[in-house]
C-alpha cells in the first residue's frame, strides 16, 4: 500500500487538520517539477512549505503533552482526595478518565510517528526528483523539533501508577526491590517482535492488566531510568553462540549488566543456563550484584566469591541470598577462565517492565531503541581502553549517531518477552494479546545471537532461522475487537468493550462466590455484587447509608444491615462504621474499623442475604428490580412500617454536571461581554450607553451564576432533598436582555 493511502486510512479524525499536508506537499513537487526545471526558487519556497507543516506538527504534539501532562495531574490530585472519601465509584471515574488519556497518548505517538514518516518520505521523493540533498541538509531541524524522538514514557508510568491506584481501590500492594523482582528460578520465556506502529498500544493494553513496574517509587521517574546496558561474553571460537545458538543442554549465556548510565555503581554479574523444553525457552537466570569498581578484578579473578559474599554480609543480606551470590560467582569466574572469554558485543535498550509489585508469577518486559554494539578486537581496532572490560565512549545517548555502520546496528523492532515463573498459566487476556495481530511471535529469539550473527558473520558457521524474518513485514491485518479503538463517537474501546464493562466483567468473576465466612459484604462492594444470594429463612438485607454525629458534632456516614422480615428492634440496632481509608495504606486495615465499629451499639445480626444495589434500583428477594422509591417506602429503622429515608450515597456525576451547568451560564457572560466590549470600543455615545448596559448585564449574571454553583454544590454535599433547577434565573435574564434592547432602540430612534 502507498504511503498516503495508509495514512489517510490511519488519520484520527478529531486531529486531521493538524496532520503534515502529504498529499498538498507531493503535489506541490510534482507540479513544479512538470511545469519547469527546479530551480533555487523552487527550492527556498518548498523548504518554506515544509517548515511551515513541521512547525505546525511540532507545536501541535507540544500541546496535547501539555494538555495529558495537566489532565494526568488533575487525577492525581483527585485520587490523593479521596482519601478523605473512599469508594468504588470515585475510583472507578478516575479509572474511566485515565483510560481516557491513555487512548489519547496512544493516539498521540501514532500521530508523532505517521507525520515524522510522512516527511521522510517527502523529503525522499524531493531528492529523487530534484537531485539535491535536502534530506541530510533537513537533520538539523529534525533534531530541534524532533518528532522522531518524541518519548511517551514518562507520561505512561504516570498513568500506570495512578491505575494501579485505582484498580487496588486506595490500597497500596507490596512492592519488591530491584533484585527481589527478578528471582533465581526456572522460567518458560516467549519472545516476540512489535512494529514501531503497535508499540504505544501493545504498552497501553498491558498497562490496563499490570502495572508498569517503577524500581525506585521514591525517585521522581526519568526517561533514563529505563535504560539497560548488557555486555556479553564470548570466545574468539564464539562457543556460547554455538551452543546457545544449537540449543544444547546447559549452554549459557554470561552477561555484565547495569541499569542507567554507564556510572551506575551497582553492575548484575548475570548467567543464564537453557534447557531444551520445544520452542519456548526454559531457562535458569542466576545473578548477584558486584560494585562497578570490582568488575575488572572479578573478571581477571582477583576480587573472588568469598570476597563477595564478605561483602554482602557486611551489608546485612540473607544467608540464602550469600550462598547464591556465592554460587553464581564462582560459576561465572569459572566459565570465564575455562573457556577464556572476553567482551564480545553491549547490547542497549529502553525497557518497560511490567510486573504486579506484590507478585513474581508473570513478567512481560518491552524493549524498546534496541540497538548492538562491538566490544571486542577481533578486527584488530582498539575499541577499549586497555584494562577496562566496556567502552568508554559509549554511554545511554541513544540512538548513537557517532558511531559508523560498521561498529553499530539498530533493530526495526521492540522485543516482547512475556515470563511465566513455575507452572504458573498465561491470563486469558495475554493469551488474546500474544496470538493477535499486534506481535509477532519469533520463538527462541535472543538478542546476543542477532547482535553477533550480524557483526561476526564471516566467522560463524551457522546462522539464526529468524534473519530471513527481517526481509518481511511483520505487521499483520488488524483483527475485529483486538486491542484500542474508538467508537464511532471516539469513545474509548478496549477489545471491542467499553473500559467500564470490562472492569464489571472481571470483577464478577473475581467475586463469584468471595463472601466472607461471617456472609458480611462491605458496602462499597454490593454496587459491583453480581447475584444477591438469600439466607435459608428467604430473609434478605441491603446496606444502607444514613447520616450520623458523632460526640465531636462532626458528621460520619455508618452503614446499617437491615433485615427484612425481622423485628423492628433489631434492625434498628444493627450499625456498621465504615471507617475512611487513606489513599496509599501500608496495609488493609479494613477488617480492623469494622471490628472497632461494631463496639457503638449491639452486635451486627449477620446475614448471607442482600439486595443487590443496582444503578437504579435494587434487585428484591425474587430477582425483581425495585426503584429507589420503592426502597425507601419499604424500609423502616424504627416502627417497621413504611417511611421514607434520604439516599445519602451522591453520584459523583452530580457534582460535575454542577460544574457544567455554571461553565456554561459563564460562556454566555462572556459572549455578552465580548458583545459590550465591541460597542464601547467601536461605536458612538449611544452604543456606548448600550455597551454599559451590556458590561453591567454580564456581569450580574457571572455573579449570580456563581451563587447558584456554590448553592447547588452546598445542596449536594448535604443531601438537600429541595429544588436543584433554577425557576427564575432565565426568565429574569431574558426580561433584562429584552429590557437592554429596548433602550438600545429608544435611544436610537430619539
Amino acid at each position: 500500500m502507498k504511503f498516503g493511502l495508509e495514512l489517510q486510512e490511519n488519520i484520527f479524525p478529531p486531529w486531521r487538520l493538524s496532520y503534515v499536508s502529504y498529499d498538498m506537499l507531493k503535489q506541490e513537487l510534482k507540479a513544479r517539477q512538470m511545469d519547469h526545471k527546479w530551480t533555487e526558487r523552487d527550492e527556498r519556497e518548498f523548504i518554506v512549505l515544509l517548515d511551515n507543516e513541521l512547525s505546525k506538527v511540532y507545536d501541535f504534539i507540544n500541546a496535547k503533552l501539555a494538555e495529558i501532562d495537566a489532565r494526568i495531574l488533575y487525577c492525581e490530585r483527585s485520587i490523593q482526595g479521596f482519601q478523605n472519601n473512599p469508594s468504588n465509584a470515585n475510583y472507578s471515574m478516575m479509572d474511566e478518565a485515565l483510560t481516557d488519556i491513555l487512548f489519547d497518548v496512544n493516539d498521540l505517538s501514532k500521530f508523532t510517528r505517521y507525520n515524522f514518516t510522512a516527511i521522510q518520505k517527502i523529503l525522499k521523493k524531493h531528492d529523487r526528483w530534484t537531485g539535491k540533498h535536502l534530506k541530510q541538509d533537513y537533520v538539523q531541524k529534525l533534531r530541534e523539533k524532533p518528532l522522531d524522538k518524541q518519548r511517551f514514557d514518562v507520561s505512561i508510568v504516570y498513568i500506570s501508577a495512578l491505575l494501579n491506584i485505582c484498580r487496588n481501590k486506595g490500597k497500596q500492594p507490596t512492592t519488591v526491590n530491584r533484585q527481589e523482582s527478578e528471582p533465581s528460578e526456572e522460567d518458560t520465556t516467549t519472545t516476540y517482535w512489535v512494529h514501531p506502529d503497535n508499540v504505544t498500544e501493545v504498552k497501553s493494553i498491558i498497562m490496563l492488566h499490570l502495572p508498569v513496574f517503577v524500581y525506585n517509587p521514591a525517585k521522581k521517574y526519568e526517561p533514563s531510568d529505563s535504560a539497560v546496558s548488557s555486555v556479553y561474553f564470548d570466545n574468539p571460537d564464539f562457543d556460547l553462540y554455538t551452543g546457545l545458538l544449537q540449543r544444547d543442554e546447559m549452554a549459557e549465556a554470561i552477561r555484565l549488566k547495569w541499569y542507567g548510565s554507564c556510572s551506575s555503581k551497582n553492575v548484575m554479574v548475570e548467567r543464564e543456563t537453557f534447557q531444551t523444553t520445544g520452542l519456548n525457552d526454559a531457562s535458569v537466570k542466576e545473578r548477584c550484584c558486584i560494585n562497578n569498581d570490582h568488575v575488572e578484578a572479578f573478571l581477571l579473578g582477583r576480587y573472588k566469591p568469598d570476597d563477595i559474599a564478605n561483602d554482602l554480609k557486611r551489608n546485612n543480606v540473607s544467608e540464602s541470598a550469600i550462598k547464591e551470590a556465592h554460587a553464581t560467582a564462582t560459576a561465572v569466574q569459572t566459565s570465564i577462565q575455562q573457556k577464556q572469554l572476553q567482551p564480545m558485543l553491549r547490547v542497549f535498550n529502553h525497557r518497560t517492565l511490567f510486573q504486579a509489585p506484590h507478585s513474581r508469577n508473570i513478567k512481560l518486559t518491552l524493549d524498546t531503541d534496541l540497538a548492538f554494539i562491538r566490544e571486542d578486537h577481533l578486527d584488530g581496532k582498539q575499541r577499549r581502553d586497555p584494562g577496562d572490560w566496556r567502552r568508554a565512549d559509549v554511554d545511554i545517548n541513544s540512538p548513537f549517531e557517532y558511531l559508523s555502520d560498521r561498529e553499530i546496528l539498530r533493530f526495526p523492532y521492540a522485543v516482547l518477552e512475556a515470563k511465566v515463573y513455575g507452572n504458573q498459566k498465561q491470563p486469558a487476556w495475554l493469551t488474546k494479546l500474544l496470538e493477535g495481530h499486534l506481535v509477532h511471535e519469533v520463538p527462541r529469539f535472543s538478542k546476543y545471537l542477532h547482535g553477533a550473527s550480524h557483526f561476526y558473520k564471516e566467522r560463524l558457521a551457522l546462522l539464526p532461522w529468524w534473519l530471513a524474518e527481517m526481509n518481511s513485514d511483520i505487521r499483520k491485518p488488524r483483527a475485529e475487537n483486538l486491542g484500542l479503538t474508538r467508537s464511532l463517537s471516539f469513545k474509548p474501546l478496549i477489545d471491542g468493550k467499553y473500559r467500564r464493562a470490562m472492569i464489571e466483567e472481571r470483577e464478577k468473576a473475581s467475586k463469584q462466590g468471595a463472601i466472607s465466612e461471617e456472609g458480611v459484604l462491605e458496602a462499597s462492594e454490593l454496587s459491583s455484587r453480581p447475584s444477591a444470594p438469600f439466607d435459608k429463612n428467604g430473609k434478605s438485607a441491603a446496606w444502607l447509608s444514613m447520616p450520623s454525629s458523632n460526640s465531636k458534632g462532626d458528621k460520619t456516614e455508618e452503614y446499617t444491615l437491615i433485615e427484612l422480615n425481622s423485628s423492628p428492634i433489631n434492625s434498628a440496632s444493627n450499625l456498621k462504621t465504615a471507617a475512611s481509608q487513606p489513599l496509599l495504606p501500608q496495609e488493609d486495615d479494613r477488617n480492623n474499623n469494622n471490628n472497632s465499629s461494631s463496639s457503638k451499639g449491639a452486635d451486627v445480626q449477620r446475614s448471607r442475604s442482600f439486595y443487590k444495589v443496582a444503578a437504579n434500583g435494587v434487585m428484591d428477594s425474587k430477582g425483581n428490580l425495585l426503584s429507589k422509591k420503592s426502597l425507601a417506602e419499604t424500609v423502616d429503622l424504627e416502627s417497621g412500617e413504611k417511611k421514607k429515608v434520604v439516599k445519602v450515597k451522591v453520584d459523583p456525576k452530580t457534582f460535575f454536571a454542577n460544574e457544567r451547568t455554571f461553565i456554561a451560564w459563564l460562556q454566555f457572560c462572556a459572549l455578552l461581554l465580548t458583545v459590550a466590549l465591541n460597542l464601547l470600543n467601536f461605536g458612538d455615545n449611544v452604543s456606548r450607553i448600550v455597551g454599559g448596559v451590556f458590561i453591567g448585564v454580564s456581569g450580574s449574571v457571572a455573579i449570580y451564576a456563581l451563587y447558584r454553583f456554590e448553592k447547588r454544590a452546598w445542596m449536594i454535599s448535604r443531601k438537600d432533598p429541595g429544588r436543584y433547577d433554577d425557576l427564575w434565573g432565565p426568565a429574569v435574564l431574558c426580561i433584562v436582555l429584552v429590557i437592554a434592547l429596548i433602550i438600545n432602540l429608544y435611544l436610537r430612534l430619539r
